[in-house]
């Protein structure tokens, strides 16, 4: 079993491009090995920028899903789910939304830096304020530990812990909290009972960070706990209430470095990608076509291969033997610069081969996709229910 659960989404763009497959996907397929993993399309999260065109977004999850597994994402090591096949998701983002601060929300620096990017949409919309608690429900519907994210989105997981904190504080003062936690001390048996009051202690009379992390492992391991009793000792360790939700952690990722067709980052919006199960003939004629140094002109001018697009590329993609090449042949022209770009061309297709082929038996039978998904969202759903039961229960809403 996984100590550590993951938790990831993308949103419905259609399909994805070899920048979605370097930024996002190969972290996924080595992920999925080494942690319990959950990746979800984010198809209320696309409403919130495209409301306006729903219509494209019903094939644009299908066809990301194809890509997915395409890309090595395996349904035996990894839940998949379609974000709004899960409502709990919009149960816990209502409930949070009672309890979260205005200001937190228009203080996340992506809204206004959204805003601007997309001034041709109207975002004056209360869904597109509460995308960050939407995000934030997310994640502690699956009281996930760990997320992936680039440098940029690290704002929004400290929002989600302050959520997070700010909903334990409210909601896990439960009657007679001292009494509970200490009867679950004593079940720990002796020496850990002693061992986990001192760490405590360490903690919280001294503030030492090590005792807290000590403390929490050791609560990790006894498996014998039952959940309530777990997150009681959780809060009791920290000095609040009954931790109802659990405060997840950023998990860093390198940017994607995948060049476009035309130098820049790889985007859409650039219209320089290459799409992840492209035909081979138009990847080829892409990269053929690209442009490159503007010093050569002629077969017989000289280059330098910082200035020209190809370069980067082969930064992604070549040896260092075939970068040396490129080096010499480009700067003494040697080589011309449809040569340079044949092995770029090969190693492209190379990479695609094995995704072309995953996402075949999907295509000849879209029934299978359709399985993997309702199988997805059946497990993410038996999760999901848990964490609402006990926020239904601290919120006074179980009636039982």
């Amino acid at each position: 079993m996984f100590a550590d659960r993951v938790l990831s989404g993308m949103r419905p763009t259609g399909s994805l491009h070899l920048g979605h497959y370097h930024g996002v996907l190969k972290n996924w397929v080595q992920m999925q090995h080494e942690y319990e993993c959950l990746f979800f399309v984010a198809d209320w999260h696309a409403l919130t920028t495209h409301y306006d065109t729903p219509q494209i977004i019903e094939q644009s999850v299908w066809d990301m899903v194809v890509d997915w597994l395409a890309a090595g994402v395996d349904p035996a090591h990894a839940t998949l789910f379609i974000q709004s096949r899960v409502p709990e998701h919009a149960e816990l983002h209502l409930l949070l939304s009672m309890i979260t601060p205005l200001g937190w929300l228009e203080r996340v620096p992506t809204y206004k830096d959204q805003q601007e990017k997309l001034s041709e949409k109207d975002l004056s919309t209360y869904g597109f304020l509460g995308y960050p608690l939407l995000q934030s429900a997310d994640i502690l519907i699956y009281r996930a530990t760990q997320v992936p994210v680039g440098e940029d989105q690290v704002p929004h997981i400290e929002f989600t812990r302050e959520i997070a904190r700010r909903f334990n504080h409210i909601y896990g003062r439960e009657p007679g909290f001292e009494e509970r936690a200490e009867a679950a001390v004593k079940k720990l048996g002796g020496k850990k009972a002693k061992l986990f009051a001192e760490l405590r202690t360490r903690y919280q009379e001294h503030g030492d960070d090590e005792a807290l992390e000590s403390a929490k492992s050791l609560l990790d391991e006894q498996q014998s706990l039952s959940h309530g009793d777990r997150e009681r000792l959780f809060g009791y360790l920290e000095g609040g209430g009954k931790m109802i939700l659990s405060e997840p952690r950023a998990m860093l990722t390198a940017a994607s470095k995948m060049p476009g067709l035309d130098g820049q980052k790889m985007s859409k919006s650039y219209d320089n990608t290459i799409t992840l199960r492209e035909d081979e003939a138009s990847v080829s004629k892409k990269i053929r076509t690209m442009p490159t140094d503007p010093a050569r002109i002629r077969r017989t001018d000289v280059g330098d291969p910082d200035k020209c697009p190809v370069w980067p590329l082969h930064l992604v993609y070549s040896s260092e033997q075939t970068k040396q090449w490129v080096i010499q042949g480009c700067k003494s022209a040697g080589i011309g610069c449809i040569e340079c770009k044949q092995p770029v061309i090969d190693a492209v297709l190379e990479e695609q081969r094995p995704m072309r082929e995953r996402a075949q038996q999907y295509l000849d039978d879209p029934a299978l996709v359709r399985n993997i998904i309702a199988d997805g969202c059946e497990k993410a759903r038996k999760l999901a229910s848990e964490t609402m039961r006990d926020v239904r229960e601290a919120m006074g809403l179980s009636y039982s």
